[in-house]
């Protein structure tokens, strides 16, 4: 596989693919050439067919303390325009296969961003999450408002966007950003487990599940559902849906060949 400067890839379970954040003098900013890589990564994770499912976390200290602020200090408007940050960024959303955030220590703006680009969050118990960018003079600007909102509420992420209110790992739990909480030692591995059993699925299943939920929060509750009715009907031109009804009739587990 590619050698990266800034991330750690590796494949700690049959058909996971693990991101680790690797910027450890800077809590694992997001420059560019991070944001690069783990994009990068990420793409090749979700070409390869022996990987079902990714994973993505950080240090102990920080899954992300924010965007690389050094950056973008001295960047004017044009510039930041030009630069197609954002649009970089957002090609991680675009991958098909899930991607679990295993989140310990700081996250905050960009790292909060980046964790919601994910499908499913898992925090250790030390995990913050915040979108502090108020105090340097912006706004989050790679879906902090937007994802925010649609999880916590807008009561909830007003507070965080515009007075940086900062959450805990269990207040993130009762507000719908994370699904569980775990002890840190125990964080990366929950995460893996997850991913593993996600990737014993039947692939094709899980990757128009994953694009069916996302749905929901982009379209009316008519133009969802017309959108999963769709889905569903198209898995039975599928050798797995034929594979996993007659395994269930069988009473034998299914061997899925992601077609």
């Amino acid at each position: 596989m590619t050698d990266y400067h800034d991330i750690l890839v590796e494949r700690p379970a049959p058909g996971v693919g693990l991101i680790r954040l690797h910027r450890p003098d800077a809590l694992n900013a997001l420059s560019r050439r991070l944001m690069a890589e783990v994009v990068d990564a990420a793409q090749a994770f979700d070409a390869d067919p022996d990987i079902g499912a990714l994973v993505l976390t950080g240090s102990e200290r920080a899954f992300a303390a924010g965007a690389d602020i050094k950056e973008m200090a001295a960047a004017g408007a044009v510039e930041m325009l030009n630069s197609g940050m954002i649009e970089s960024w957002a090609r991680l959303s675009r991958v098909k296969k899930p991607i679990i955030a295993a989140v310990a220590g700081h996250c905050l703006g960009g790292g909060n961003e980046l964790a919601m680009m994910c499908d499913i969050l898992i925090a250790a118990e030390t995990a913050k999450f915040g979108q502090p960018e108020i105090n340097i003079g912006v706004i989050p600007g790679a879906g902090g408002t937007q994802r925010l909102t649609r999880i916590v509420g807008k009561s909830l992420a007003m507070e965080m966007i515009l007075n940086d209110r900062r959450i805990n790992a269990q207040e993130a739990l009762a507000a719908g950003l994370v699904s569980r909480v775990v002890a840190p030692e125990r964080l990366v591995d929950e995460a893996v487990e997850l991913a593993q059993q996600i990737a014993a699925r039947a692939p094709v299943a899980v990757q128009l599940a994953k694009a069916a939920v996302n749905k929901a929060y982009e379209t009316s509750l008519s133009e969802g559902l017309e959108y999963e009715k769709t889905l569903f009907y198209f898995l039975f031109g599928t050798e797995d849906q034929k594979e996993g009804m007659q395994a269930f009739a069988e009473k034998r587990a299914a061997v899925w060949q992601g077609r």
